[in-house]
């Protein structure tokens, strides 16, 4: 019998909330698990794209990817995510990470590991109604701090995005599942499910408690080589950052220093051009859509629990929800049916 696997969306917060309502739409006509929306520095916090789409839609989960308890303390992401699962009716999940370039805006995140960790504890405690006060390096919570209005829920399903083994590990005995943010490599599910396992292990979770997710840029087109060519300048932005990171691949030599100079002096189009094939295709889901299904059901046959298809999505976002609905998830559905 198959697998059951789960299939997502992720959007950026850059668009109007009835763009936001009208792509959810679509999406959960097309029969897609998740949505999810970005977290990122200096675009609009996801909450208010969150909510529209929980209007506009009835049965998928919606949720942030990720959060960070830098930027947002934790008794705020309880009280918006016990919103957003009132307004969805118990659709939310919560998405938390370190974070990243904080340092930029005058902020350390030395101890994020800890941080990260404190933060879900402060959250599970305010929407669980527990009320004996939590004593952190972070964060703490005084004896009968409580939200004021009684969330839907006592709880809401926890992702942790991070690519180091750490993390992880942490993530591996609190969370429902871990994401891995900007690749599309097969080979690095089981090395992450191997740190979320060692995580679970230490608190008695059996093996695989945790479900790997893999999301990156993408890109999907009736034209495969405009879609490529999309994706690639897409990719050269943040290969310098997560190529590095990825423990199964080794990027070229020299690669991140001439994309760095080419993006400084020409832009993303000619940086993107300098990257090669087999890079692009560990880092984005980018082509046609036959490409873009190969991809998602390599992963998923690798073990991963949930694929998501990133932003831009295609060469525009509603031809790239077009097809990822109707010809990317069809291809992966018959491979792998949809999680009840």
């Amino acid at each position: 019998m198959s697998r059951q696997v789960r299939v997502s969306l992720a959007f950026q917060s850059d668009k109007s909330l009835p763009e936001y309502a009208a792509l959810a739409t679509a999406a959960e006509a097309y029969g897609f698990d998740a949505l999810s929306v970005f977290a990122d520095l200096y675009f609009q916090p996801p909450l208010p794209a969150l909510l529209a789409m929980a209007a506009a839609t009835s049965r998928v989960a919606l949720g942030p990817a990720c959060l960070n308890p830098f930027l947002v303390h934790p008794v705020e992401i309880a009280g918006q995510v016990a919103a957003l699962d009132e307004a969805s009716g118990g659709r939310a999940y919560l998405g938390l990470a370190r974070g990243a370039w904080l340092g930029d805006l005058g902020l350390g995140q030395a101890g994020g590991l800890r941080a990260v960790a404190e933060a879900a504890g402060v959250v599970a405690a305010l929407l669980g109604g527990d009320v004996s006060g939590r004593e952190g390096r972070h964060f703490r919570l005084p004896p009968g701090a409580a939200l004021h209005r009684r969330p839907l829920r006592p709880s809401v399903p926890l992702l942790i995005g991070t690519w180091g083994p750490r993390l992880a590990s942490v993530a591996g005995a609190i969370a429902d599942e871990v994401k891995v943010g900007g690749s599309a490599n097969p080979a690095i599910v089981p090395v992450v499910q191997s740190w979320a396992d060692s995580g679970g292990a230490g608190v008695g979770r059996p093996p695989g408690s945790v479900g790997i997710v893999l999301g990156a840029v993408t890109v999907v087109g009736e034209d495969r080589r405009a879609a490529r060519a999309r994706a690639r300048a897409e990719v050269a932005m943040y290969l310098d950052v997560v190529g590095a990171l990825d423990p199964t691949f080794v990027l070229p030599p020299g690669l991140a220093d001439r994309l760095g100079h080419e993006l400084r002096s020409s832009g993303p189009a000619a940086a993107g051009a300098l990257v090669p094939d087999e890079v692009l295709d560990r880092f984005a889901f980018a082509g046609g859509p036959a490409d873009v299904a190969a991809r998602a059901i390599e992963i998923l046959r690798a073990g991963a629990a949930r694929v998501e298809f990133g932003t831009p999505h295609g060469l525009t976002a509603a031809e790239g929800v077009e097809l990822l609905g109707s010809r990317v998830l069809p291809a992966v559905r018959e491979e792998f049916p949809a999680a009840t």
